[in-house]
């Protein structure tokens, strides 16, 4: 079932050292690490590839988006299997995020079918234009070579080897060389085989899809700094992303990273909501805080709400409901150290009292509720940092005007949600055109964990929720990133691709 193995240009190559897979139950396996040089042959090779590929049609391109749908469709029960073993998170989740990733994977090849993708705009000439007459003017967004992709840690399918950030560059017309997350390998290697397999299917070229698989550090900083990749997508932690993105502006040439690197999501739960449906939201919170053990990038650890009554009551509910909620298995042990550093660098803060706090010595992980004066978040740009997993923090404000304090106050997100009822309106509009400059999906009586793939969705922010504001990871628009404009001026009919044409 398993390669063990990098694929590099149609070919499972091995490496000159091994590293073991650490899964959360079941067999562990060995799987060959990457190295500088595996890295330097795959984007060779992912070079050669855009000669045809970055120049085949969205016809042809689509077709191949929704063979590696159907490739991956059939190997699900295998993805499941050692999906589960890995991270250990249920079949069920699992098995809708495939579902998620074939999802995209089709919806991606049905929009750039319709070009719509392309941006094509045209402006004829006018050749008796006076005092000067002007060229035919021909704009389409072109593909712009190999693009890296970093696998995330906590969507093993949807973020992953074949998932968002592969998904888009492909349709882009952008060969790709990912480079696999150890947390998953052997998910990532039947992943691959999809992709391989509908490769030959359809006899593309062999480089337009490489795996690299583990390897030290400097495997992933070869891949972003070689001469040949043009773009990267990334998943994960705002270390790491900074690291990585402080290499690509570095390069001589420099290069767009495409970072998502993860928030708080704050939510706002005003007067009136709070009042009329506090314990509704309490417990809708506390589900959405604690949903996958919290791993998820969208995960609402803070909860903003005016101090008094209700939020004593919305306080007692929140604590009653996570109370109930058993250990989850996070997905790596690195993961799990990185939530107890985060409970103990909450905890230390003086200004905020634990509601809640257990014991989390192994890769279990248990919620921790946490609360502090709207005076204590404004004074601490720490808690302001996102802890990943199910804690949540608790902000007690003292009037309206603290509320829109808050709001000023915070950093980069890529969701902020609004809790509220007809009266708190005017409330909800102030703070509304505060939130929009600090997130790139506001929501409304809802929770930000679920995340629409569809042509609207926007998932990125300001820094350091992304590294680039104007962009999404997840979404039609997603395509974008892997494109640039060019405009054709005067060039003759003969020589356009027949997508430019009226």
């Amino acid at each position: 079932m398993l390669k063990n193995l990098h694929l590099v240009a149609g070919e499972w190559a091995s490496g000159s050292s091994t590293f073991t897979s650490e899964p959360a139950h079941g067999p562990a396996h060995e799987f060959a690490a990457g190295t500088p040089d595996l890295v330097d042959q795959a984007a060779k090779a992912a070079e050669d590839a855009f000669w045809s590929y970055g120049y085949s049609s969205p016809v042809e391109r689509a077709a191949f988006l929704d063979r590696i749908a159907d490739e991956i469709e059939a190997r699900g029960a295998d993805i499941t299997e050692i999906g589960t073993q890995e991270t250990g998170l249920p079949a069920a989740r699992l098995e809708g995020e495939r579902g998620r990733t074939v999802g995209q994977l089709r919806l991606f090849a049905r929009y750039i079918e319709k070009s719509d993708h392309l941006d094509i705009r045209h402006d004829e000439a006018m050749p008796d234009r006076q005092p000067l007459p002007r060229p035919d003017l021909r704009l389409v967004q072109r593909p712009i070579g190999p693009v890296a992709v970093f696998g995330a840690s906590n969507f093993p399918l949807a973020f992953s080897t074949a998932g968002g950030d592969t998904a888009s560059a492909l349709a882009a017309g952008c060969p790709v060389v990912v480079k696999g997350h150890s947390a998953h390998p052997g998910t990532a290697d039947i992943v691959a085989q999809a992709v391989d397999a509908a490769i030959k299917a359809l006899g593309l070229h062999s480089g337009v899809f490489s795996l690299i698989q583990g390897g030290k550090r400097d495997v992933g900083t070869s891949l972003v700094q070689h001469p040949l990749i043009n773009a990267v997508g990334f998943t994960g932690s705002l270390a790491g992303g900074r690291a990585l993105f402080d290499l690509c502006a570095s390069r001589p040439h420099p290069i767009p990273f495409f970072g998502e690197l993860g928030s708080v999501n704050p939510m706002f739960i005003l007067p009136a909501a709070i009042a009329n449906r506090g314990a509704e939201i309490a417990n809708g919170w506390s589900a959405s805080l604690t949903m996958g053990a919290g791993q998820f990038c969208t995960n609402p650890g803070i909860a903003i709400v005016l101090d008094g009554p209700d939020a004593d009551a919305f306080t007692e509910t929140a604590a009653a409901a996570l109370t109930a909620v058993a250990p989850q298995t996070m997905l790596t042990d690195g993961i799990a150290d990185a939530y107890r550093s985060g409970v103990a660098r909450t905890g230390k803060d003086t200004a905020v009292r634990e509601l809640i706090g257990t014991s989390c010595s192994t890769r279990e992980a248990s919620p921790y509720l946490y609360t502090c004066s709207g005076d204590a978040w404004l004074s601490n740009e720490g808690l302001g940092e996102e802890v990943f997993g199910p804690l949540g923090l608790i902000v007690r404000a003292r009037n309206v005007e603290q509320l829109r304090e808050i709001a000023l106050s915070l950093e980069g997100q890529l969701t902020c949600t609004l809790h509220l009822d007809e009266d708190d309106n005017p409330v909800a509009k102030e703070l509304l055109s505060i939130l929009e400059r600090k997130a790139g999906r506001i929501l409304v009586n809802g929770f930000p964990t679920g995340v629409e793939v569809c042509n609207a969705m926007v998932h990125g922010g300001p820094y350091p929720a992304s590294t680039n504001f104007g962009a999404t990871s997840v979404g039609t628009m997603a395509i974008r990133r892997f494109l640039r404009p060019v405009c054709y001026q005067g060039v003759p009919i003969s020589l356009l691709p027949e997508y430019l044409l009226d």
